[in-house]
């Protein structure tokens, strides 16, 4: 059942203004309008809770973990039809992003069972090493305090309320507050009683989650500004990205902000993969733009080939396939409008539309493709930068050189994929350095949608990908951007976290 309440701290608050929910389909809720006043109640219970959250044992956040898990799968039905109403998204599509969303919460509690992700060590007393002794000094990785998370608009589960930065945070041991997203607010409402159930089935501080919705953008500013919160997790746009980081910045204690920014993911076509799989990397390529029609942060905007005979057989084949994919809805009218003036960006320089489509003035989408020439992709930054659907950009290059020249001019991205057979050895190596330093993946022969959840996933590359390289917001190691080094030297056993022990 809908209330259009936030939950804070346990308790379902409601009252104040209000906003309407805008689904594709099916009826529309009133929710209440996330505050400051609000910000702030959910940010002193998440303090309050951290000093028993993040002392508990690990087997308790990993119980914890696996019961917001349960408790999501037991609501499955109603998070897919109002998950499908809200966004437009197939239901096979809402209950694949369950799947994997419950299936990181279970991995991060296998995970954190391990310990290994704690780095403990441990320098052994030397009493009698000269000139001076050794003191006992032992490290362990300790949870940073209250985390903020926004939902995503493209990822109403897997990066939203329970998503994998939530799910990162709570398994480091720290308390969070999530922003939810306008764009499904019914669906972060489901999620969220979920885990409000899981908090009283294991006896947790129930400040440990707070769920403000959106509305304004007053919230999520109060949000990143609160002293109480330590660090900051966030999937969006460059531009919402970008304002959020700089007030992070901006604090009198400035606090990390682990930012995916979005990208445009290029592909090399090198010459004896174009010629050889040409229609095949086109087939593939079509079907990884317009998967759920273009919303995903890894969709492969940008293809770069060698002109001549198999780059136009390549051009024409992708033309040909995407001309047969019918119009999609999209996630939010905002994010049509914004694919709309995009397309209509890129098709005001040299590069040439391929398709007839018209770019339509609604919430549903047609794939676009666009052609242009590395001179001009060169000599035009707007051309590198993403449009958010299914549209794509071909970039012809007269020689390999030129190829090099485009892979050095990119800024940072989440993957770059290089298309290549065994003949084409020698201009992969000479890629391979350039593109290991623009991007957190890197793809032989694949498509970049679909990011696996696992141990040794990368989700994340060089700024403006991401506004920290050196982190992932995907897989395990996505726990450690909540944690920080804590060194102990001389201490009694009896003080000494208890994950320490036997180190």
């Amino acid at each position: 059942m809908i209330t259009g309440k936030h939950l804070i701290a346990g308790n379902w608050i409601g009252g104040g203004d209000s906003f309407k929910s805008s689904p594709s389909d099916g009826p529309s809720y009133k929710f209440s309008v996330g505050t400051p006043t609000l910000i702030d109640k959910a940010a002193k219970a998440a303090e309050e809770a951290f000093y028993s959250y993040g002392y508990n044992t690990r087997s308790e956040r990993s119980f914890f973990l696996n019961k917001i898990a349960d408790e999501i799968d037991k609501r499955g039905d109603e998070i897919t039809k109002i998950g499908s109403q809200e966004t437009g998204l197939p239901e096979a599509r809402l209950e694949g992003e369950r799947n994997r969303t419950v299936g990181q919460l279970r991995l991060f509690a296998e995970h954190i069972e391990n310990g290994d992700y704690l780095d403990r060590r441990n320098d052994v007393a030397l009493p009698n090493r000269v000139p001076l002794p050794r003191p006992d000094i032992r490290l362990i990785q300790r949870p940073v305090g209250p985390v903020a998370v926004f939902g995503a608009s493209n990822f109403p589960l897997a990066f939203s309320v329970a998503g994998g930065d939530t799910a990162a945070a709570l398994a480091a041991g720290c308390p969070v507050i999530v922003k939810g997203h306008s764009a499904h607010p019914g669906t972060s409402e489901i999620v969220a009683q979920a885990i409000n159930e899981s908090i009283k089935a294991c006896n947790i501080h129930p400040g440990t989650v707070s769920v403000v919705q959106g509305g304004s953008r007053e919230v999520g500013q109060a949000l990143v500004k609160h002293p109480l919160i330590k660090a900051v997790g966030f999937t969006g746009s460059f531009a919402g990205g970008k304002a959020l980081y700089d007030l992070c910045a901006a604090r009198e204690e400035p606090i990390p902000f682990f930012g995916e920014l979005g990208s445009v993911n290029p592909m090399f076509l090198l010459p004896q993969a174009i010629a050889n799989r040409g229609e095949e990397i086109a087939s593939g390529w079509v079907g990884s733009l317009t998967m759920g029609a273009g919303q995903f942060c890894t969709n492969p905007g940008i293809a770069i080939v060698i002109e001549g005979a198999a780059a136009e057989k390549f051009i024409n084949d992708v033309t040909t396939m995407l001309s047969k994919v019918d119009s999609q809805m999209m996630l939010t009218d905002g994010i049509s409008e914004a694919f709309r003036i995009g397309c209509e960006r890129m098709a005001s320089f040299d590069a040439v539309g391929q398709l007839n489509n018209p770019i339509k003035i609604s919430r549903t989408a047609s794939p676009q493709l666009f052609v242009t020439t590395a001179k001009t992709w060169l000599t035009n930054y707007e051309l590198s930068e993403e449009v958010f659907g299914p549209s794509g950009l071909v970039v012809k290059v007269k020689d390999f050189s030129e190829m090099i020249e485009i892979a050095k001019k990119l800024k940072g991205q989440l993957t770059c994929t290089l298309h290549m057979d065994d003949s084409d050895q020698n201009e992969a190596q000479k890629l391979f350095p350039i593109l290991e330093r623009k991007a957190g993946r890197i793809l032989a022969n694949g498509f970049s949608t679909g990011v696996e959840v696992c141990d040794s996933m990368v989700h994340g590359g060089p700024f403006p990908a991401s506004t920290n390289f050196g982190a992932t917001s995907v897989g395990t190691m996505s726990i450690r951007r909540f944690l920080r080094p804590v060194c102990y030297q001389n201490m009694p056993t009896f003080m000494l976290p208890t994950d320490m022990m036997p180190y």
